[in-house]
C-alpha cells in the first residue's frame, strides 16, 4: 500500500539520488554527459541538497512513460529505499506525465534540472525585479505540468521544487495561474520601462556601458569587486550572482564608464528563465563592450564559451565588440596556460593580480576610444577647445602662430554626438 506523502521540515535538507540518461541524441550533441552530471551535483549542493549517489543509464531514446527504462526505475527504487533518499533529481527535463509516473513508482519527490535551476534562482532573488522574474519563470514552467507535481505541492516548505510561488497558488486552477502570469508580466513591463529610462539617462551623459558576461562561477563578481571596489557577494558556487549590479569604473584617463555584472550562464539554461530574465539581460544588448569572463582552469572551457556565445546570439548581442578574459590563471596547469590564445582581444588574467587589472583598464580604454585626430583651433575659441577636452584625451598640444594644434584620442560616443561641430577643424 502506498504511503501518504508527509510534510518535510525546512531544516532537514533533501537527500537525493541524481539520475542521468545518455541517449543517442545526447551523444550526437557533443555535450560530455559526465561533466553535465558533475555539474548537476554542484547545482544540487548549491540548492542545499545532500547528494547520496548518482545513477546513469544508456538507452537509444527516452522512455515516453518513465523517461528511464522500467527496469532502471525498479533499480532506482531499491537505491532510494536503501539510502533513505527523499528526492530523485534528473539531469534532463521531464514531462508532467513522466514526473507523475515516477512519483507513483518511487514515492519520492521528482525534480528535473530545469526545476533545480529555477529553485536556486528562487533562493537567490533579492530585488523586486529578480523575484518577479523567477516567479514568472517558475509558473511558466509549472503550468503545463501541474498534474505531474502532486507530491512536490503536498509538502509545504519541503526544500527544492517548492520555493517561490507557494502551494496555495500552484494548486489553484490553470486560469488563476495564467492570470498571475499576466500580472507578473505587467509588473515586469513597468520594471523594464524604469530600466530603459535609466539607460536613456546614462546615454545622455555620454557614459559608456561595459557588461561582464560568462559561464556561472567564472569569476565575474570577483572581477567587478576588484575593478570597482564594489561591495558585491562573491562565493565559489554556481549562480552566486542573480540580480545585475552596476558600478562606476574609472579608466586610466580618468574617464568613468558603467560596469555591469550579469547573471551567469549554464548549459541547458531553461528557456523560461531566459525569457523571464530578458529584461535583465538587455543590459548586455545595451553595452558598448562585452567582457567575456572564462574560467581558464576548467577542462570544459571551450564548451562554456560555446554556451555563452549561443545565449548571446539568442539575446541579439552576438555581434557586440567583445574582449575575452581567461580568468583564474593561477589555477591553470602549464599545459592549460600554453593552449590559451593571447592577442589583442584575448587576455590571460587573475582577478587578484593588480597588473592584470591595470591591463584590463587600459585595453578597455583603448577599445572604447575612437581614432586619433589632430585639430587646428584658434586660440581664442575656448568653447571648441573645451569641447575637444570633453570629447577625448588630448595626447599632445602645440602652438602654431595664433592657433592650437591638438592631437586627440577621441571618445567614440562623444565624437558621434558632437564631432560634427569640429569637422572643419581637422588637420588633413
Amino acid at each position: 500500500m502506498r504511503k501518504e506523502p508527509h510534510h518535510t521540515n525546512q531544516n532537514i535538507p533533501d537527500r537525493a539520488v541524481l539520475v542521468t540518461l545518455i541517449t543517442d541524441d545526447v551523444k550526437r550533441s557533443g555535450v560530455d554527459p559526465q561533466y553535465s552530471l558533475d555539474e548537476l551535483v554542484q547545482l544540487a549542493e548549491t540548492a542545499g541538497v545532500e547528494v547520496l549517489t548518482t545513477m546513469t543509464q544508456q538507452r537509444e531514446f527516452r522512455d515516453p512513460r518513465w523517461f528511464i527504462g522500467k527496469g532502471k526505475v525498479q533499480e532506482l527504487r531499491g537505491v532510494i529505499d536503501e539510502l533513505g533518499a527523499t528526492t530523485a533529481i534528473f539531469d534532463q527535463e521531464l514531462s508532467g506525465a513522466q514526473v507523475r509516473n515516477l512519483e507513483e513508482a518511487l514515492d519520492v519527490k521528482i525534480v528535473d534540472r530545469t526545476q533545480l535551476i529555477l529553485d536556486i534562482f528562487a533562493q537567490r532573488a533579492k530585488t523586486r525585479e529578480g523575484i518577479i522574474q523567477v516567479e514568472l519563470a517558475q509558473l511558466s514552467y509549472l503550468l503545463p505540468r501541474l498534474s505531474g507535481h502532486g507530491k512536490n505541492l503536498s509538502r509545504q516548505g519541503g526544500g527544492i521544487g517548492t520555493r517561490g510561488p507557494g502551494e496555495s497558488q500552484l494548486e489553484t486552477d490553470r486560469r488563476h495561474i495564467r492570470g498571475r502570469i499576466s500580472d507578473l508580466k505587467r509588473q515586469l513591463h513597468e520594471v523594464v520601462r524604469s530600466r530603459n529610462l535609466h539607460r536613456e539617462r546614462r546615454k545622455k551623459t555620454g557614459a559608456y556601458q561595459v557588461a561582464l558576461v560568462g559561464y556561472t562561477n567564472a569569476g565575474k563578481s570577483t572581477l567587478l569587486r576588484q575593478l570597482t571596489q564594489a561591495d558585491v557577494y562573491v562565493e565559489n558556487q554556481l549562480f552566486a550572482t542573480l540580480d545585475p549590479t552596476s558600478r562606476q569604473w574609472e579608466l586610466p584617463s580618468g574617464k568613468e564608464v558603467v560596469l555591469t555584472d550579469t547573471v551567469g550562464f549554464i548549459q541547458n539554461l531553461p528557456h523560461d528563465l531566459v525569457a523571464a530574465f530578458r529584461a535583465t539581460l538587455e543590459e548586455v544588448n545595451e553595452a558598448d563592450l562585452i567582457l567575456h569572463v572564462m574560467d581558464a582552469s576548467s577542462p570544459m572551457r571551450e564548451d562554456h564559451m560555446r554556451v555563452v556565445e549561443d545565449i548571446l546570439q539568442q539575446l541579439g548581442a552576438g555581434a557586440k565588440p567583445q574582449i575575452v578574459l581567461y580568468n583564474k590563471k593561477d589555477l591553470c596547469t602549464p599545459e592549460q596556460r600554453q593552449m590559451l590564445p593571447h592577442d589583442k582581444s584575448h587576455f590571460i588574467i587573475s582577478a587578484y593580480d593588480e597588473g592584470d587589472l591595470e591591463r584590463i583598464r587600459q585595453v578597455v580604454q583603448d577599445q572604447l576610444a575612437g581614432q586619433t585626430i589632430t585639430y587646428r583651433i584658434a586660440a581664442d575659441r575656448g568653447d571648441l577647445i573645451a569641447l575637444i577636452y570633453r570629447m577625448g584625451e588630448v595626447l599632445q598640444q602645440e602652438i602654431d602662430e595664433n592657433d592650437l594644434l591638438l592631437k586627440v584620442r577621441l571618445d567614440r560616443l562623444a565624437a558621434e554626438q558632437h564631432g560634427y561641430k569640429l569637422i572643419d577643424y581637422v588637420v588633413k
